[in-house]
């Protein structure tokens, strides 16, 4: 498809996976709109007008999640909107003000500023596997998830995993309302979320690896459903590009033991996992999988596990959060 001159909208946009998203846009010769909460404050922005292409073809809008109208400056005009913007967070003192009501009436706002506008031919949500894998189904070792699964809003509330409640409903609100208004509406699902970081501060799914030292009793025996970065943001360039694209996208690269990721941390770098702490690892098995046939019809070849640890650790020394 033509790009020169399209203009696409995505929100959050100073975030992870968003400035990545971003970035890949431009490369392409999008025009971005890209919403922020304070286009003014550099801390949040200034990587992002660092970008090729920022200068000619990136701007800027301020938008808040909870009020309604907000995102209609950033996405009138557009032929296509992602929708990154949520908050993560692990836990919450007040999971309805912090989490529960950010993602699903941002959700709602941003796809009514969609329907204002003719010119939006298709919305891209970047949801997630926390919105897929909750049901209560046992994750024995013979499962397969795949697109198919929901998780399910009761259960999420009786364990008490508010961030995942907070994506099962934001998401389950934007399909009813897609359906309702007749919104082209794809869905991106990625789990734990690594790889370079653009943006000079740390996001939770990166903040993780550089404290496993520290949850080494809880993780050894665990599993880790990880993408990279570089191939999520690419899923969404292709969910908008690619006409077939349509659903929701499981956007796990790989399910692996984590005794087999604090192994390939050590070997980069000892600090982020000392030897006495990854010698103690249990081996497991991945309990189960993630099919990848949907994401790889998209086009999506997932980096390795390595290659996105290792960038990971890279990035994490190159911007001061780890010593070389």
């Amino acid at each position: 498809m033509s790009r020169e001159g399209k203009v696409v909208c995505v929100t959050g946009a100073s975030g992870f996976i968003a400035s990545w998203l971003v970035k890949l846009l431009l490369q392409r010769g999008y025009i971005v709109k890209a919403t922020v909460r304070d286009p003014n404050d550099l801390k949040k922005t200034e990587h992002l007008l660092a970008l090729d292409g920022a200068k000619e073809r990136l701007h800027l809008f301020q938008a808040d999640l909870i009020e309604e109208g907000s995102f209609d400056a950033a996405v009138d005009g557009c032929d296509g909107v992602f929708h990154t913007a949520s908050p993560v967070l692990f836990s919450a003192t007040n999971p309805q003000a912090e989490l529960i009501d950010p993602a699903v009436k941002g959700t709602l706002n941003v796809l009514k500023s969609c329907v204002k506008f003719a010119t939006v031919k298709r919305v891209v949500l970047t949801s997630s596997m926390a919105a897929v894998i909750v049901n209560g189904r046992p994750l024995t070792p013979d499962v397969v998830v795949d697109e198919t699964w929901f998780s399910d809003p009761l259960v999420c509330e009786n364990l008490k995993e508010w961030y995942f409640l907070s994506k099962t409903l934001a998401e389950e609100a934007a399909w009813k309302f897609a359906k309702g208004n007749g919104i082209d509406l794809v869905t991106i699902n990625p789990s734990y979320v690594t790889g370079p970081l653009l943006q000079p501060s740390l996001n939770l799914s990166v903040e993780m690896i550089l404290n496993l030292k520290d949850d080494i009793e809880d993780v050894n025996s665990s599993i880790y459903p990880s993408s990279d970065v570089r191939d999520v943001a690419s899923a969404h360039v292709q969910a908008f590009e690619v006409p077939s694209a349509n659903g929701r996208y499981c956007l796990v690269g790989h399910v692996t033991p984590m005794a087999k990721v604090l192994k390939i941390l050590h070997e980069l770098h000892p600090s982020v996992c000392p030897a006495e702490k990854y010698v103690k690892a249990n081996p497991s098995e991945p309990t189960f999988q993630v099919s990848r046939e949907k994401a790889k019809s998209l086009g999506v070849n997932f980096l390795t596990v390595e290659v996105s640890l290792r960038d990971t650790i890279e990035s994490l020394k190159e911007k001061g959060f780890l010593k070389v």
